[in-house]
C-alpha cells in the first residue's frame, strides 16, 4: 500500500479529515520513516489531488488538504508547487477545482499572518527554482482565461491574487541564465497580450518583464521574440527573417503538405491520423508565425487549389473526387482538432472563430478555383433516376455546412454568407436519417446490417461517396463495428465488413481519409492470429468468414503500401510477414513439424482419390497462417506428382477446385507467387505449371483481391509482346487469357502495348534521373502558382537517400540562382516531413552526410556563385532546423509523445552541425555559413547550444 492508495481508500469510505490525518501519519511512521520530509509532503499532495480528476470541486478533498496543512503534515510551499505543476495536466482543468485549490492556498496564506516569503515560498528559496514555480502560476492563470466562465468559481481572479503575491517575491534575477530569462520574458509578455487580464496583474507583469528586458538588452529580447511564440510576434509586429518575403502568400508549403495528408492517408501523419495529422498542422503555424486568419486562408485555398487542378478538363477524376472528400468532408475536422491544440498557443478559442470569420469571404470569393470546382467538381453519375433531375449542390453550401456542423463557424456567421444556406442545402443522407428518425451513425448502423443485400450495400456506399458530409459518421460506424467484432471474436460481422472493403475502392477511401487503416489492420493481424478454429460450431463456415479478414489485410497492405509498417494492437507487436513470404517455401522436404503434419493431412484430403474431401477436424486442427504456408508446397507436391505421372490430371483439378471455393480462395495470393516464381525459373517450360495458373486466373470465382496482388507479377512474368527466348518456352501455350485478367485487375481492360506496365526498359529513365524530374516538376507548379506535390516516398523507391538528396539540392540550388524562396520551401518540406516508421530519416541525413559535399563542391564556384550557394545552404538549414524542432515541440504539446520523428533530437542535429561547420572552417563556404547562421539571431535563440558550440 501507499499513500495514494489509503487517502483513496480513506476518501471512498467516507473517513473524516481528521481521521485521515492519523492514518497518514500512522502509515509513515511505520513506513516511510527513512524517507526526507519533502518526499513525503509530496506523496500527500498528490495523493490528494489525483482524487480531484475523478471527484472534481469535491469539498471533502478540499477539507484533507486544508487539514494536512493546518496539522504541520504538508507544508503551504511544497502544496503549492505540488498543485501548481499538477494544474498543467488537462485532468485537472476544470474550474471549480483549480479555483478551489488556489482558495486553500490564499486562504491560508492570509490566515498565517506571515509575508510571502516564509508562507508561499521557503526562506532561500532559488530564484531559478521560484521562477519555475512562477512560470507554471502563469500558466494556470493562461488556463483559467480558456475555461468556461462560470458564476459561482472565480477562477482567473484567485490565479491572478496567486501570481501577484508569488511576483511579489522576485528581487533579484541577475543570477538566472539567459536562456532561462529568454523564457520567462517570452512567457510574461505572451500573457500580457490577453484582453481580459486584470490591472493589478497586468501591472506586476509588466514591472517583470522589464526587470528580465534589463537583463537580456535588446538583441537577446529580439532573438526570443523570433523563437516560438507566434502570438507575441504579431502582437509586436515583428517577422522571422528566416521566412522570406512571401511568408503571407505560401502555397508552396501547404499544398505539400496537404498532399502529404492524402498521399499516406492511411499511414502515420496521414489524413486518418488525426493527432499527428494536427501535430504537422500545429508546427506549421508555429514555423510560419501567421497569424490565425492567415493560416486559415493559406491551407483552405491551397485545398482549393489542390481540389481545382485535380478535375481534369473532360470532368471529375478519381483524384478529384478523394480531393472534395477531403476538402468538405475531412478537412474541418482537422481544423477543429486543429484549433483545440492550436489555444495553447496563447490565442483564445474565440480568437480563433473570428479569425476563420475574417478569413472566410476571402476564401470564398476566390471565383477562378470555385467556378471550376462547381462546373466541373461532381462526382458523376447517379444512383437512382429520381436524383438525375436534382441539381448539384456548390461545393461553398457543402462546405459551410460542414464548417458549421464540426462548430468551427457560427450560424450566424454563415448567415452572413449565405443567408440562404438552411433552405439551399440539405446533405442527402442527414435527410434521410432524420426522415427514418435516427441520426447518421445510426441510419448507417441499421443500412449495413447483415440482413442487407450486396446491391443494397453498393447502392448505399455509392450514394454516401458522393455526399461527403456523411463521410465521417460512415467511418465511426465501420471503425467501431470493426474493433468490437474483433475483440468479441465475432467472425461473421467482420467477415461482412472486410468484404464490404476489399469490394468496394470508394468504402476504404473514406475510410481512410477519417481512420488510421494500419490500427484496423493490427486488429485483422492480431485475430488471425488469436484465431482457433477448436471450438466453432461450423469450421467450414468460420474459416470462409476468416478467409474474407486475410484477404482485406492482403488488400490494404498492397494498396496503401503498408509492407514496411509495423502493426501494434496496445503493447503488442503484430507482424504481417507471413503474409509477404507465403509461396516462397514451397518444397514439402523443409516444412517443420506442425508444418509437415498439416501438410500430409491437407494432401490426402485434396489429391487422394479415395478422400471424401476436408472435414471439419482437418479444419479445426490447422491453423490459417498453417494453411497459408502450407498451400504453395500443397501444389508444388500435387503438380510434382503430375508431371512423374503419379497423379492423374483429374485429381489435381479437383483438388486444385476446393481453393476456388470460398473456404480456402483466400490462400491463392501464395499460391500464384509460387507458380509465377516456378515458370520464371523453369524459363516458361512449365506446362503443368501454366495450366494451373491460368485455372486459377481466369475463373470467375478468383477472388479480386488475389487478382489485385497478383496482376503485376502476372504482367511482368508475361509481357506483350513475349520476348522470343521466352516464347520457345512457352510453346503452344497462350498467355493472352491470363495477361488480360491482370490488366482487368488493375484497370486497363483493352490490350494495350503503351501502358507503362508493358513497357520495355527503354522506357524507364535512370532512377536519379527520374527523382530529379519530379523535384523539376515541384518547382515549376510553384512559379506557376499550381499545388505543388513531392511524393518523398516514391522517390527513395527509386534510388537511395543519398543520391536522392543530391540529386534534388542540385535541382533546387540551380533554381535558386533565379528565385529561393520556392526551392527553399521545398527542401524544408523534403527535410522535415516525418517519414513511415521503417524509412530513413531525411533531416540527419542530408546535414551529416550530404551537406559536407555540398559544402566542399561549394569552394570550387566562382564568388557569385558561392555567395547564391552559402545563401541558398542557409536558408534551408535555420528553415529545416527551425521547421523540426517546432514539429518536435508539437509532438510533445498535441499528442502527448516524447518522441525523435526525424530520427534524432533536434538539438543533437544542431549541436553536431555546429561542431562540423567549425571543423571545416577553415573551407570559405563553410566559414561563410557559420558566420551567416551565427549572425542570424532568431536561429540561435532557438538553438543555443549552436551558439556556445561555436
Amino acid at each position: 500500500m501507499s499513500l495514494s492508495d489509503l487517502t483513496r481508500n480513506a476518501f471512498q469510505s467516507g473517513i473524516s479529515a481528521r481521521k485521515w490525518i492519523g492514518l497518514c501519519k500512522l502509515f509513515i511512521s511505520k513506513n516511510l520513516a527513512h524517507n526526507g520530509a519533502h518526499s513525503i509532503e509530496t506523496d500527500i499532495s498528490n495523493s490528494v489531488l489525483v482524487l480531484f480528476r475523478d471527484y472534481p470541486g469535491d469539498p471533502s478533498l478540499q477539507a484533507y488538504l486544508k487539514q494536512a496543512i493546518q496539522d504541520g503534515v504538508l507544508s503551504l510551499p511544497i502544496f503549492l508547487t505540488t498543485f501548481l505543476a499538477a494544474a498543467q495536466s488537462p485532468d485537472l482543468h476544470n474550474a471549480a477545482t483549480l479555483d478551489m485549490l488556489c482558495r486553500v492556498v490564499l486562504d491560508h496564506h492570509y490566515v498565517s499572518g506571515m509575508p510571502t516569503i516564509g508562507s508561499l515560498v521557503s526562506y532561500g528559496e532559488p530564484t531559478s527554482r521560484l521562477l519555475n514555480t512562477i512560470q507554471n502560476a502563469m500558466a494556470l492563470l493562461r488556463t483559467a482565461y480558456n475555461l468556461p466562465v462560470s458564476n459561482f468559481h472565480q477562477l482567473p481572479t484567485s490565479a491572478s491574487e496567486l501570481l501577484i503575491l508569488l511576483l511579489s517575491c522576485v528581487t533579484d534575477v541577475s543570477q538566472i541564465s539567459t536562456a532561462q530569462a529568454m523564457m520567462h520574458f517570452a512567457d510574461a509578455n505572451d500573457l500580457l497580450q490577453n484582453p481580459r487580464l486584470s490591472t493589478g496583474a497586468r501591472n506586476v507583469l509588466e514591472t517583470f518583464a522589464f526587470s528580465l528586458s534589463l537583463l537580456l538588452g535588446d538583441d537577446a529580447k529580439v532573438a526570443r521574440e523570433a523563437q516560438m511564440m507566434h502570438t507575441l510576434q504579431h502582437a509586436l509586429g515583428k517577422s522571422d527573417a528566416i521566412l522570406g518575403a512571401s511568408s503571407e502568400t505560401d502555397i508552396v508549403t501547404c499544398t505539400m503538405l496537404l498532399n502529404h495528408l492524402i498521399f499516406h492517408r492511411a499511414t502515420d501523419f496521414g489524413s486518418g491520423d488525426g493527432p499527428h495529422a494536427v501535430a504537422i498542422l500545429v508546427a506549421l503555424l508555429r514555423w510560419s508565425s501567421w497569424t490565425p486568419a492567415t493560416f486559415y486562408s493559406q491551407l483552405i485555398i491551397s485545398a482549393l487549389t489542390c481540389l481545382a487542378q485535380s478535375i481534369s478538363p473532360t470532368g471529375p477524376t478519381r483524384a478529384s473526387s478523394i480531393w472534395r472528400a477531403f476538402t468538405i468532408g475531412r478537412l474541418p475536422h482537422l481544423l477543429a482538432m486543429f484549433q483545440k491544440s492550436a489555444q495553447s498557443e496563447g490565442i483564445a478559442e474565440a480568437d480563433w472563430h473570428t479569425a476563420l470569420q475574417f478569413s472566410l469571404p476571402a476564401i470564398l470569393h476566390r471565383t477562378d478555383l470555385l467556378e471550376k470546382i462547381d462546373s466541373c467538381g461532381q462526382t458523376g453519375g447517379s444512383d437512382s433516376a429520381s436524383e438525375k433531375s436534382v441539381l448539384p449542390h456548390s461545393f461553398t453550401s457543402e462546405f459551410l455546412y460542414q464548417m458549421l456542423h464540426v462548430g468551427l463557424v457560427e450560424q450566424a456567421v454563415v448567415a452572413t454568407i449565405n443567408p440562404n444556406l438552411s433552405n439551399d442545402f440539405h446533405p442527402r443522407m442527414v435527410s434521410e436519417a432524420q426522415e427514418a428518425g435516427l441520426d447518421l451513425a445510426g441510419y448507417f448502423e441499421a443500412k449495413l446490417s447483415p440482413e442487407a443485400s450486396p446491391e443494397d450495400i453498393e447502392v448505399l456506399l455509392f450514394r454516401a461517396w458522393r455526399d461527403p458530409c456523411c463521410h465521417a459518421a460512415f467511418a465511426e460506424v465501420v471503425v467501431k463495428r470493426f474493433t468490437t467484432s474483433t475483440k468479441n471474436v465475432d467472425t461473421e460481422t467482420l467477415s461482412l465488413v472486410c468484404k464490404m472493403l476489399c469490394k468496394h475502392e470508394m468504402a476504404l477511401d473514406m475510410l481512410s481519409l477519417h481512420a488510421k487503416i494500419t490500427d484496423l489492420v493490427a486488429h485483422a493481424l492480431a485475430f488471425v492470429e488469436d484465431y482457433d478454429c477448436e471450438t466453432v460450431g461450423d469450421p467450414q463456415t468460420a474459416v470462409t468468414h476468416l478467409g474474407d479478414v486475410v484477404l482485406f489485410v492482403e488488400a490494404t497492405i498492397a494498396r496503401f503500401n503498408l509492407a514496411t509498417h509495423s502493426f501494434t494492437v496496445g503493447d503488442r507487436q503484430l507482424n504481417a510477414e507471413f503474409l509477404r513470404t507465403a509461396g516462397l517455401n514451397h518444397r514439402a522436404d523443409v516444412l517443420k513439424d506442425g508444418d509437415q503434419t498439416a501438410f500430409n493431412s491437407w494432401t490426402k484430403a485434396l489429391f487422394d482419390p479415395s478422400s471424401e474431401g476436408i472435414e471439419d477436424n482437418i479444419l479445426r486442427a490447422t491453423h490459417p497462417k498453417v494453411l497459408l504456408r502450407i498451400a504453395p508446397a500443397l501444389f508444388s507436391h500435387a503438380i510434382a506428382q503430375c508431371t512423374e505421372r503419379k497423379m492423374d490430371k483429374e485429381v489435381l483439378n479437383n483438388g486444385i477446385s476446393y481453393f476456388l471455393g470460398p473456404l480456402l480462395n483466400w490462400t491463392l495470393a501464395g499460391v500464384i507467387r509460387y507458380l509465377l516464381f516456378e515458370i520464371q525459373r523453369r524459363a516458361y517450360n512449365a506446362v503443368v505449371h501454366l495450366d494451373v495458373l491460368k485455372t486459377l486466373l481466369t475463373s470467375p470465382s478468383c477472388p479480386p483481391a488475389v487478382l489485385s496482388l497478383s496482376a503485376s507479377a502476372t504482367l511482368r512474368t508475361f509481357p506483350d509482346p513475349i520476348p522470343q527466348y521466352s516464347q520457345r518456352g512457352l510453346g503452344t501455350f497462350d498467355p493472352k487469357p491470363i495477361r488480360q485478367a491482370a490488366r482487368q485487375a488493375l484497370g486497363f481492360p483493352v490490350e494495350d502495348s503503351q501502358s507503362p506496365l508493358m513497357m520495355g526498359a527503354s522506357g524507364i529513365n535512370h532512377w536519379p534521373d527520374q527523382a530529379r524530374q519530379l523535384a523539376t516538376s515541384a518547382l515549376a507548379a510553384a512559379r506557376a502558382g499550381r499545388a505543388v506535390a513531392l511524393d518523398t516516398d516514391r522517390c527513395l523507391l527509386l534510388c537511395p537517400p543519398t543520391k536522392f538528396l543530391t540529386a534534388v539540392f542540385n535541382e533546387l540550388s540551380l533554381a535558386a540562382t533565379m528565385e529561393m524562396e520556392a526551392p527553399r520551401r521545398i527542401a524544408t518540406f523534403v527535410l522535415t516531413t516525418p517519414r513511415p516508421p521503417r524509412s530513413p530519416p531525411l533531416l540527419p541525413i542530408f546535414l551529416h552526410l550530404v551537406l559536407p559535399s555540398l559544402v566542399a563542391s561549394a569552394d570550387g564556384l566562382s564568388p557569385t556563385e558561392q555567395t547564391i550557394r552559402v545563401e541558398f545552404l542557409v536558408a534551408v538549414i535555420s528553415s529545416s532546423l527551425t521547421a523540426a524542432l517546432h514539429l518536435e515541440w508539437a509532438m510533445l504539446t498535441t499528442c502527448g509523445e516524447e518522441r525523435y520523428v526525424l530520427g534524432q533530437s533536434v538539438t543533437s542535429m544542431a549541436r553536431r552541425l555546429a561542431g562540423d561547420l567549425k571543423r571545416r572552417g577553415t573551407g570559405p563556404t563553410a566559414t561563410m555559413i557559420l558566420q551567416r547562421l551565427t549572425a542570424m539571431q532568431p536561429f540561435v535563440a532557438n538553438f543555443p547550444t549552436f551558439a556556445a558550440e561555436i
